[in-house]
């Protein structure tokens, strides 16, 4: 799966990560739903940094499309609303 964090580049992840990224996905859909600004900031930089650590990037010219797209660790809550769906940023 390639992912691209906005404003930072693309990384490739393995369906193996799948849960864990999951797992911070449901985190900020609740602190999103709950318009929790502090477990907001604190989940998306863990979720940002997971992804981060668990891929791997991609050069800089590649430009592949990327099946998830997240948000830039200084996005909004309400951006960051913006963009969710019902299930969430990570797909199941």
């Amino acid at each position: 799966m390639i992912a691209r964090i906005m404003g930072e580049g693309q990384v490739r992840l393995e369906q193996s990560h799948l849960t864990e990224l999951n797992e911070l996905d449901n985190e900020l859909l609740a602190a999103v739903e709950a318009g929790d600004e502090e477990g907001f900031r604190r989940t998306l930089g863990a979720l940002l940094d997971s992804v981060r650590r668990l891929g791997e990037p991609l050069p800089d010219d590649a430009l592949e499309p990327s099946e998830l797209i997240l948000p830039a660790s200084d996005a909004t809550l309400d951006e960051v609303r913006a963009m969710l769906h019902d299930d969430g940023l990570i797909p199941g």
